[in-house]
C-alpha cells in the first residue's frame, strides 16, 4: 500500500482533481442510469434493515444517487421513521434536520441543499442505524476521500459502532488506496452502479479486502 504519510494533503487535492474530472466526463443518460440503479440497491437495503431514524443527502451535480435520493430512500422507510439530512453549520460541521419533502428544502453552502426545518443538533447522528453519506471516492480500508471540509469526519466519530455507514459511488471510484491523515474516519460500505452494495472488512495487518454483498444474496471476493 503507497505510503501517503508525507503530503497527504497535496495527494488528496490531486486525488480530488481527478475524480471530479472523471465526473464531469460523464453523460447525462450514464449519470441517470446510475442513479438508478444506486437508488433501487439502497432502497433494497433499507428495507432489509427497517431503521428507525437513518440519515442520506441531497446529492448536487455529478454526485451518484440522483436529486430524489432523500425522496426515494424515505419512501422505503418504515411507518414512522425518521430520515434526517445535514445542515452545514458555519464552523462547517453538521447538523441534522429530518426530512419532510422536497418543498421543505432551500439552497445552502456549498451548493448543498438542506431542509429548513428545526436543528436537532449535531448529536442526532448517534441515533441513526443506517448512514448514507457521500464522498469522492473510497478505499478498500474504507478511507474516503471528501471535499476537504472535514464536515463528514467529525459527524463519523459521533456515529455508533452498530450503525451501517455506506457511501454511493461512481464506477471507478472504489479504489486499491487513498491519501489519509489521522482525522479521517473509515465507512463499512459502499453502492456502485455495476456491484451493488460492497461491504469493506478489515484485513489482516492493517489492509482491507472488499466483498460484494447485494439484496440479492450474492456474495464473494475479487
Amino acid at each position: 500500500m503507497p505510503d501517503f504519510s508525507d503530503g497527504a494533503e497535496e495527494a488528496k487535492r490531486d486525488a480530488r482533481a481527478t475524480v471530479l474530472a472523471g465526473r464531469r466526463a460523464l453523460t447525462a443518460s450514464r449519470r441517470a442510469d446510475a442513479a438508478g440503479r444506486v437508488q433501487a440497491e439502497l432502497v433494497a437495503l433499507v428495507r432489509r434493515l427497517r431503521p428507525l431514524r437513518m440519515t442520506a443527502y441531497v446529492p448536487v451535480g455529478s454526485e451518484p444517487g440522483g436529486a430524489d435520493l432523500p425522496e426515494v430512500l424515505h419512501a422505503a422507510l418504515p411507518p414512522g421513521a425518521e430520515l434526517l439530512l445535514p445542515v452545514l453549520r458555519d464552523d462547517l460541521d453538521l447538523d441534522w434536520a429530518a426530512w419532510t419533502g422536497p418543498g421543505a428544502l432551500v439552497a445552502a453552502g456549498r451548493g448543498m441543499r438542506e431542509p429548513a426545518g428545526p436543528r436537532l443538533g449535531r448529536a442526532a447522528v448517534a441515533g441513526a442505524e443506517l448512514v448514507v453519506l457521500p464522498a469522492l471516492a473510497v478505499d478498500h480500508r474504507g478511507m474516503r476521500l471528501g471535499r476537504g471540509g472535514g464536515s463528514y469526519d467529525r459527524a463519523l466519530a459521533r456515529v455508533p459502532a452498530t450503525a451501517l455507514t455506506v457511501v454511493p459511488l461512481h464506477d471507478g471510484e472504489l479504489v486499491r488506496a487513498l491519501p489519509a491523515e489521522p482525522h479521517d474516519r473509515a465507512v463499512r460500505a459502499v453502492v456502485t452502479p455495476a456491484d451493488g452494495l460492497r461491504t469493506l472488512d478489515p484485513a489482516p495487518g492493517g489492509a482491507a479486502g472488499v466483498a460484494p454483498h447485494t439484496s440479492a444474496g450474492r456474495t464473494g471476493g475479487r
